[in-house]
C-alpha cells in the first residue's frame, strides 16, 4: 500500500496566502484611521487621503519591478524584505508629527512592501508551481489579500476606539514581522529545485535563467506590452477596478457611513463583511476561471460592481438596514473577482512574461486607486459628502465591462514570445500577436 505525498506546490501557496494575510494588515488601516489623525492632528482629509494615494500608487508600480526580482533573486527573499519595510513603515508612524512623515512612512515605506507581496507575487507563484488549478489557486490567494485587509478592520477599530491609532499601527507591524521567519522556512523558489514537475504537469521544466538587471527586464516587458492592443484594454479595466475597489470603497467607505450617522466600528465591521464575502466570490472566480472565458467574466464582474455603485449613496444611514446588508454581500462577492480572469489574459495574451506583464497591468490598477483615493477626498472637502464619487465610479464600472468584452481572442497557433522575461535588456522587438 503506497501513501500519496502531497505535492509541495500546495505548501508554497499556503506560506504565499500567509504572507499575503500578513501583509494586508497595515493596507487595512485608512479608513479607520482618517477620522483619528484629523482629530489629533489637524491634517485635512484630502492631505491624509493624498498619503494613502503615495501608498496605492507605490504598491502599483512596485510590482512589475518585484516580480522581476524575484526572478532575479528569488522569491524569499524579495517576500521577507517586503515584509520588513511594512514592519518598519507601520512601526515608524507612531512617532510622526508632521503630515510628510505620514507620506514617508504610509506612503513609501509601507507602498513599496506591500507592493512587493502584490498581485504579481501571487501570479508569480502560480506560474511556477501550478498548471493544474492554476486559477482557483490564484483566486485563492488573491482572496487572502484582499479579504485579510478588510477583515482586518474590526480589530483595527476597536483598537483605535479603545487603545488609540498608535497601538492599531504596532499590532500591524507586530503581525508582519511575525510572518518573516516562516516565509524564510518555508517558501521554495521552483519545483526543479525539488525534482519534480509542477503540479499538474507531467515534465520537470528547469527555471529560466535571469540574465541583465531585473528593472530592465520590468521596463523591457512594458515596452513590449504597450505596442498591443490587449495591454490597453486590460490596463484600462484594472485601472477603473482599483479606483473603485482600495481606492474609493477601501479608503473612504467607513467616512461616507459615518457622515450618515453610522459609527466607525459599524462601518469597518461592513467592510468586514465584503472580506468575507471575498474569499468566496475570489476563489469562485478562480474556479470559473478555469473553465469560462475570461473576457465575458470580467464583462459581467465589471457591469455589476457599476450598477451596485450606482445605487449605494441611496443605502447609507445610521444605522445597518437590509438593503446595505445586500450592498455588501453583493459587492464582496465581486470585490476582487475580476483578479483571476485578468491573470489568466494576461497569461493567454503574454506567455511566460505574464507575471511581469500582469504586474504593469496591476499598476494601473493603483494607480486608478491613488486617483480615487485623492479625488473622493477633494470632493469630500469641497462639497461635504461623497456622492458624486459613487456616481462617477459606478459609470466608470460600467465603461470597464465594456473594455473587457472588447478583448478579442488570440488566434490558435499564435503564441507570445516567452524570451521576453528571461533575456537581459535585449528583448525581442514585439509580440508576434498584437490582438
Amino acid at each position: 500500500m503506497t501513501t500519496r505525498r502531497l505535492h509541495p506546490a500546495w505548501l508554497v501557496a499556503a506560506v504565499a496566502f500567509v504572507a499575503l494575510v500578513g501583509a494586508a494588515g497595515f493596507r487595512a488601516t485608512p479608513s479607520v484611521l482618517l477620522h483619528p489623525l484629523h482629530a489629533e492632528f489637524g491634517w485635512p482629509l484630502a492631505t491624509i487621503s493624498a498619503a494613502v494615494s503615495v501608498n496605492l500608487l507605490l504598491y502599483g508600480i512596485t510590482a512589475p519591478f518585484a516580480a522581476a526580482l524575484m526572478e532575479r533573486f528569488g522569491i524569499r527573499r524579495v517576500v521577507a524584505v517586503a515584509l520588513l519595510l511594512v514592519t518598519a513603515g507601520s512601526g515608524l508612524t507612531v512617532f510622526m508629527t508632521a503630515s510628510w512623515q505620514l507620506v514617508l512612512c504610509w506612503g513609501v515605506l509601507v507602498g513599496l512592501g506591500t507592493g512587493s507581496m502584490a498581485l504579481a507575487f501571487a501570479a508569480t507563484v502560480t506560474g511556477r508551481w501550478f498548471v493544474k488549478h492554476r486559477g482557483l489557486v490564484t483566486g485563492v490567494l488573491t482572496a487572502g489579500g484582499a479579504a485579510g485587509q478588510l477583515v482586518f478592520l474590526p480589530l483595527l477599530a476597536m483598537l483605535v476606539r479603545d487603545h488609540g491609532w498608535r497601538v492599531a499601527a504596532l499590532v500591524v507591524a507586530g503581525a508582519a514581522l511575525a510572518v518573516v521567519p516562516l516565509v524564510v522556512w518555508l517558501l521554495r523558489e521552483h519545483p526543479a529545485d525539488l525534482g519534480m514537475p509542477a503540479y499538474g504537469a507531467t515534465e520537470v521544466t528547469p527555471p529560466p535563467t535571469a540574465t541583465g538587471g531585473a528593472a530592465a527586464r520590468a521596463v523591457g516587458a512594458l515596452a513590449q506590452a504597450v505596442r498591443t492592443r490587449p495591454f490597453w484594454l486590460l490596463a484600462g479595466g484594472f485601472a477603473i477596478c482599483g479606483a473603485t475597489t482600495n481606492g474609493l470603497v477601501g479608503t473612504h467607505f467607513v467616512p461616507a457611513a459615518h457622515d450618515h450617522g453610522m459609527s466607525e466600528t459599524t462601518a469597518a465591521s461592513l467592510l468586514a463583511l465584503v472580506g468575507l464575502f471575498d474569499i468566496v466570490g475570489t476563489i469562485a472566480s478562480g474556479w470559473l476561471t478555469d473553465r469560462v472565458d475570461s473576457r465575458v467574466l470580467l464583462g459581467v464582474y465589471y457591469a455589476l460592481r457599476g450598477v451596485s455603485l450606482l445605487l449605494l449613496p441611496s443605502l447609507f444611514g445610521g444605522s445597518t438596514e437590509p438593503s446595505m446588508l445586500v450592498f455588501i454581500v453583493f459587492y464582496g462577492l465581486d470585490w476582487v473577482a475580476t483578479v483571476p480572469p485578468t491573470v489568466a489574459l494576461c497569461r493567454e495574451y503574454f506567455g511566460a512574461a505574464a507575471p511581469v506583464v500582469f504586474g504593469w497591468v496591476f499598476a494601473s490598477h493603483q494607480l486608478g486607486a491613488a486617483l480615487a483615493a485623492s479625488a473622493a477626498g477633494l470632493v469630500r472637502d469641497r462639497l461635504g459628502e461623497y456622492t458624486p464619487a459613487w456616481y462617477v465610479a459606478g459609470a466608470l464600472a460600467i465603461g470597464a465591462a465594456g473594455l473587457s468584452l472588447s478583448l478579442r481572442r488570440r488566434p490558435r497557433g499564435v503564441v507570445p514570445t516567452p524570451a521576453l522575461v528571461t533575456a537581459g535588456p535585449a528583448v525581442p522587438r514585439a509580440w508576434r500577436y498584437r490582438g
